[in-house]
Order: C-alpha cells, then sequence, then structure tokens
C-alpha cells in the first residue's frame, strides 16, 4: 500500500516537469532567433546566421548629424531614389535625430512623413527642431521592439537606414511594418554593404545583400530593386509578395 501511494505521489510530482520540459522545447524549437557569443558589437542574438547588433544609444547623435555625412552617404541621392511624391505617407523607421525626415518632409509637402524610433531622447530632440522650424507635416511615433506602432495600410513608403541589422525582433518588426504598409508600397532596406570591406564599418553594423535578401523573403517581401548608386550603402528596394 505505501509503495503504491509512493508512486502516485511520484507522479503527480514529475508529470509537471515533463510537460514543462515538452513546452521549453517546443518554444525553442518555434523560436527563430538563437543565443551564442558573438562579437563584442553584437547582442548575442542571432537571427538566419546574422548576429543582431546593439542599437546606437542616442548619445552618438551628433556622428547622426556629422557635416560629412552627406559625402560618405550621397543621402540627397538616396532621396532620389525614393522618387519621393508631393502627397506620400513616409515611416522613417528609427528616425534617430531626424536627418532623413525633415528633408523627407520638404518633398512630401502635402503628405505625412512618420518619425518613428524606441528612445525618447531621439523623439525629444526631433521635437525641438520640429518646433523651431514649424514643420506640420511630421508625426513623432514611439516605437516598440516588436512594433512600429503605425496604423493599418497607412504608409506608401517605409525607410530604414542602417537600423534593421540592430532590431532585436526582425521577425516581429518586419510583420508590423508589412501591415502598416499599403498594398503597393515599398520598403527601402539602407544597410552598409557588407560585401565590401573597404567601407569603414564594424562587421557587426553592415549587411549583405544575399542576407538581406533571404532574411525579407523569410518575412513576406521580395526585392525589386537593389539601387547601386550610394557611395557605402546598400539600397534595397522591397514590396510585400
Amino acid at each position: 500500500m505505501m509503495s503504491k501511494i509512493y508512486f502516485t505521489f511520484l507522479l503527480a510530482f514529475i508529470l509537471p516537469l515533463m510537460q514543462c520540459t515538452a513546452q521549453n522545447t517546443t518554444e525553442e524549437k518555434d523560436d527563430p532567433y538563437n543565443y551564442k557569443a558573438g562579437d563584442p558589437s553584437g547582442i548575442g542574438k542571432w537571427y538566419m546566421g546574422r548576429e543582431i547588433a546593439h542599437v546606437m544609444g542616442y548619445q552618438g547623435i551628433n556622428w547622426l548629424e556629422r557635416p560629412e555625412r552627406e559625402r560618405e552617404e550621397n543621402t540627397d541621392k538616396l532621396l532620389q531614389n525614393m522618387n519621393i511624391q508631393s502627397d506620400d505617407v513616409i515611416a522613417d523607421i528609427g528616425a534617430g535625430s531626424g536627418y532623413h525626415v525633415f528633408k523627407m518632409a520638404a518633398l512630401a509637402k502635402n503628405g505625412l512623413i512618420y518619425a518613428v524610433d524606441i528612445q525618447p531622447e531621439m523623439l525629444q530632440a526631433m521635437r525641438v527642431r520640429q518646433k523651431k522650424e514649424g514643420v506640420s507635416n511630421i508625426e513623432l511615433i514611439k516605437g516598440a521592439e516588436k512594433s512600429v506602432n503605425l496604423p493599418e495600410s497607412s504608409v506608401d513608403k517605409i525607410l530604414m537606414v542602417d537600423v534593421y541589422h540592430e532590431f532585436n525582433f526582425p521577425v516581429e518588426m518586419m510583420a508590423s511594418i508589412g501591415k502598416a504598409l499599403r498594398p503597393e508600397g515599398k520598403v527601402y532596406l539602407i544597410e552598409y554593404r557588407g560585401e565590401d570591406d573597404s567601407v569603414p564599418i564594424k562587421k557587426v553594423h553592415k549587411m549583405t545583400e544575399k542576407q538581406a535578401v533571404k532574411e525579407m523573403e523569410a518575412v513576406g517581401f521580395v526585392l525589386e530593386e537593389n539601387i547601386k548608386n550610394l557611395p557605402w550603402q546598400h539600397c534595397l528596394v522591397f514590396k510585400k509578395k
């Protein structure tokens, strides 16, 4: 009798543990990310063979606004690549200091620019400039790690300049971007060329075209064009499948 009671008690104790182990195994199997040590500038989290980089903090705002940026990146050419119309609704994801935001606002005079950033300090910097310059067609949006927090089917064009490789949750972020993008909308993915060793940027902050296409296709986007006219960066144009 005592053996039967002991066996019943043992089952009651072990079964929940077995169920918990099974759940963890399933969660790990379904998790698109894996974790291992890597580059000191990375976060130790990997997606499709690429280590995700640390987010550049607001302390780097002066680097974003550096005088030589136009020469190094040819940002005017980038905006020409986007073929911005006066009534376009555009979202700059990871807008930072607003370097591209205010230029696009001047081109889309009858449209709207969503300036999305996860850091309150970056949003505040743009808010101060917006008030100072009296720009009315910019809307500041506090993003999250898994969402751009934009209305569904609200955006014609999405711009991501050197930010995608820092997304802690690229799958979830691209799902959010896909919902915000209109059916014929386009995503402009700008990343330092990982194939080019002469580009003076850390490896973990670069992406190859092959890697970018692989990741975008996995979340429902297809490459329309790689506009190869920027000094250091890819200008990869994606649309929804």
